[in-house]
């Protein structure tokens, strides 16, 4: 299954749902709520880091899954800095 969906508490970065682009982009941070993988992925972006939400499995109706936050192979170190230690 492979497709993109949106989520729909107002928007904002979509989610790849199944999407094998991106198998091998590495994960820097997992998420449960859209919200939260949303914010994160934007701090990146703004940070001019390349980067994508994507899961395996639809969203339920809460917008809630295991949602990855990923970037290109090669960017994981740039990436974890700008996140910072999440403990």
């Amino acid at each position: 299954m492979t497709g993109r969906r949106g989520g729909s508490a107002g928007g904002g970065s979509a989610v790849a749902i199944g999407d094998p682009r991106y198998d091998d982009w590495e994960v820097v941070r997992e998420f449960e709520e859209v919200s939260a993988a949303r914010a994160w992925h934007q701090h990146l972006q703004e940070s001019g880091v390349t980067a994508v939400l994507t899961s395996d499995w639809p969203l339920d109706r809460f917008d809630r899954g295991d949602i990855a936050l990923r970037v290109p192979p090669g960017r994981w170190s740039e990436a974890e800095e700008l996140l910072g230690d999440p403990d």
